[in-house]
């Protein structure tokens, strides 16, 4: 013998308000958002490396830091500090020690890089830099397309 059972909708649960509301045509007026309250909406932001064209390398290997030749690049260090940059060329940094927060112009929010991370600052970007401590870089100017 057969039986049938009975699964509850959605529409098993709402009250009689919110069915005539949706029914009646006027969900778009005072009180329709009350049967939505448990739904938020969600903002995806994109990464603000993509926005800004910059480019990084979490951790690169020794053989990667032998490869671009870093030990022959630039040193640059700094302790704790805040510095506003532009960047007239595109430029190429390695992180030896320490960390940065990397602010873009008109910008709420941060990047940040760490002690082994290779970073790629493209030309005209422009923004304030973090220092926590000490901080030391070895850095390389590049061409356009290098």
């Amino acid at each position: 013998m057969a039986s049938l059972t009975m699964i509850p909708t959605w529409s098993s649960f709402t009250s009689r308000n919110s069915r005539e509301r949706m029914t009646s045509g006027n969900c778009h007026k005072r009180n329709c958002h009350k049967r939505f309250q448990g739904i938020t909406a969600m903002r995806i932001e994109k990464p603000l490396e993509e926005l800004y064209n910059v480019q990084v390398e979490r951790n690169i290997s020794k053989e990667r830091v032998a490869e671009l030749g870093v030990s022959r690049w630039s040193v640059w260090k700094t302790g704790k500090c805040k510095l506003p940059w532009d960047w007239h060329v595109d430029q190429l940094v390695y992180i030896e020690e320490g960390e940065v927060r990397v602010v873009p112009e008109g910008s709420q929010r941060y990047m940040q890089f760490v002690a082994g991370d290779l970073v790629r600052y493209p030309k005209w970007f422009e923004a304030d830099l973090w220092f926590n401590g000490f901080y030391r870089e070895r850095y390389s100017f590049r061409a356009y397309g290098e």
